[in-house]
């Protein structure tokens, strides 16, 4: 074997793993974010389990990409370690999909029909098709699908590539010496199998290099059985690694995958070579083919999952014998856990927890607001202590989830998956504000409080109404931003309009009530306070309303769509203003 044929098969190796990788990823982006929630949600039964990680296993055709899922979940609270197990199982079935797909380099034939299944036949032809996809797609769901066809056929051109780097070592002495080597010891086959695919990370890629080298060199069952088995081991290298920076029930999860794998591969190589050394099969000296390959990969994860799956709570019993926890700490719920790393290269699953948690921020002002409002007319300590603690909590929020949201925006994202992250970080410092104000108005109540001061009935009334309109105005944006729902949206600025009209008549019969001697200057400072603060809360959510009406329209332009509103004379606009200042006029 000369230098350009060493040259050809890394070549074609390297080809080979980046088609594999973007058919994969392409296949992620697809899914958009929905096998994710799926996984981690419809986990109840074990059997539900097992058939959820098969399916997304084949799905996005690779059960390290699962298996590392299943560790940023349990990492981040999401799920529990139990519930990984049969889906880990699943997902060991899921995967062999891919070398049945890479078996059709093997089929035989001259009629026309089969000709049309070759990979010389079809790759060309897929290739064509994802190339004008990914070059003329005007949506991600025809451009992910085009990447995908370009890398089935990358992977299938390196395929080719490599087997025929390889043919000259048909005849070769030294290296079918090294094949008879693997035949005759069996845990050095399986020693070779785990460490080369834990060099690579994929079970599915070294399956694929060991069908590959099957095209042209003549690969005895004696050798392919014990490597094939090897590589399945190795495979667990990927959520180890994943689980290095998690808790203990994220390492419990990945020592749980490589448990099932090892104890697998003893109880079936246990069996088999025992079967065989009483019988002696004689199919072990004959050549395994690349659908031999895939059907031996396929056959021991299913003996090994049927074998195992009625151990499950075994297995878990020794991953978490083998991995002690901490100490009770580790049993505190922390809703940030969820904006884990792991989930950067799932990014549509990871914008959606972003959501979940800007959305709860979203629940947080409004309660910090209602309670602040409260206090104006009957105060007391604890609420007010609440009140502080609620918009400390909604700072957090703030600060972690931003962080997170321009980790996710550095990642290459779909489309849908851009306008959400621009959506919420945009959305997300006008939330936090609103728990200022909040936080404002308390201390305006605490002062009032304080000093034993009273407002007027009118001013009091006045307040009443503009507090309540303020409250309809917050409430209206968390249901828009929660349900993202643009008819609701735009009821906010409306509203907002109304408020800014209150606050005006407010701040206008103050000034006549203190001409006629009926108010204080002390308390004009405290209204024209909790008056400002009313009207930054109604601008915050007109922000949110707007980025959330503008974002769906693949645009951000917020003054033209307010100048529109106000001067363009909009229907819709006018009418719901008016609606709302008939509900809210002051008497």
């Amino acid at each position: 074997m000369d230098i350009f044929k060493i040259l050809s098969l890394i070549g074609g190796l390297a080809l080979f793993l980046y088609g594999m990788d973007l058919m994969g990823d392409s296949l992620k982006k697809l899914a958009g974010g929905k096998l994710e929630s799926i996984l981690a949600r419809l986990t109840s039964t074990k059997w539900k389990g097992f058939l959820l990680g098969l399916i997304v296993t084949a799905i996005i055709q690779s059960s390290s990409a699962t298996t590392v899922m299943l560790v940023g979940f349990v990492n981040s609270g999401i799920m529990k370690l139990g519930q990984t197990l049969s889906i880990i199982m699943g997902a060991n079935i899921g995967t062999t999909v891919t070398s049945w797909l890479l078996s059709t380099a093997d089929i035989q034939g001259t009629a026309i029909l089969i000709k049309l299944f070759k990979p010389e036949s079809f790759t060309p032809i897929l290739a064509g098709i994802g190339l004008i996809m990914t070059m003329t797609a005007k949506n991600d769901t025809k451009r992910n699908t085009g990447n995908m066809l370009l890398g089935f056929a990358i992977l299938m051109f390196g395929m080719n590539a490599m087997s025929g780097a390889v043919k000259d070592l048909r005849n070769n002495e030294a290296f079918t010496n090294i094949l008879t080597m693997f035949g005759d010891n069996p845990i050095m086959g399986i020693l070779v199998g785990t460490i080369f695919t834990a060099i690579i990370q994929s079970s599915s890629a070294s399956v694929g290099v060991l069908q590959a080298l099957a095209l042209s060199v003549a690969i005895p069952y004696s050798t392919a059985i014990p490597v094939i088995l090897g590589q399945n081991i190795g495979t667990t290298i990927t959520p180890i690694i994943s689980s290095v920076s998690g808790n203990t029930e994220s390492k419990r999860v990945a020592i749980t995958c490589l448990y099932i794998k090892m104890i697998g591969v003893i109880v079936v190589c246990g069996i088999f070579y025992l079967l065989h050394s009483v019988i002696g099969f004689s199919f072990m000296t004959r050549e395994a083919g690349a659908i031999d390959i895939a059907f031996i990969h396929t056959l021991f994860n299913i003996l090994s999952t049927v074998i195992l799956i009625p151990f499950t709570s075994w297995i878990e019993k020794l991953a978490v014998k083998t991995i002690k926890g901490k100490g009770e700490e580790e049993k505190e719920i922390d809703v940030f856990a969820t904006l884990d790393d792991r989930f950067l290269a799932m990014p549509a699953f990871a914008v959606e927890k972003c959501k979940d948690l800007v959305c709860e921020m979203a629940t947080i002002s409004e309660e910090a607001y209602n309670k602040a409002v409260g206090l104006l007319t009957n105060f007391d300590l604890a609420t007010y202590e609440e009140v502080d603690k609620l918009e400390t909590r909604a700072d957090k929020y703030e600060d972690k989830t931003s962080t997170y949201l321009i980790k996710i925006a550095a990642n290459n994202m779909s489309a849908d998956d851009s306008k959400q992250v621009t959506e919420l970080l945009h959305s997300i410092g006008d939330i936090e504000r609103i728990s200022d104000h909040a936080m404002n108005i308390a201390k305006a109540a605490k002062e009032i409080y304080d000093k034993k001061i009273t407002f007027s009935e009118k001013a009091k009334r006045d307040l009443a109404v503009i507090s309540k309109a303020v409250s309809e105005i917050l409430e209206l944006t968390t249901k828009a931003l929660i349900n993202d729902d643009i008819e609701l949206a735009k009821h906010v600025e409306p509203l907002e309009q109304v408020v800014d009209s209150l606050n005006k008549k407010t701040k206008n019969g103050h000034i006549t009530r203190l001409r006629q001697g009926d108010c204080t200057m002390e308390l004009g400072f405290i209204l024209s306070d909790l008056l400002t603060n009313y009207a930054r809360v109604a601008d915050h959510c007109s922000n949110i309303a707007v980025c959330i009406i503008e974002i769906s329209k693949d645009s951000f332009k917020t003054h033209e769509y307010l100048n529109q509103l106000k001067y363009g004379g909009e229907s819709e606009f006018s009418a719901l203003f008016d609606s709302y200042q008939q509900k809210y006029s002051l008497e």
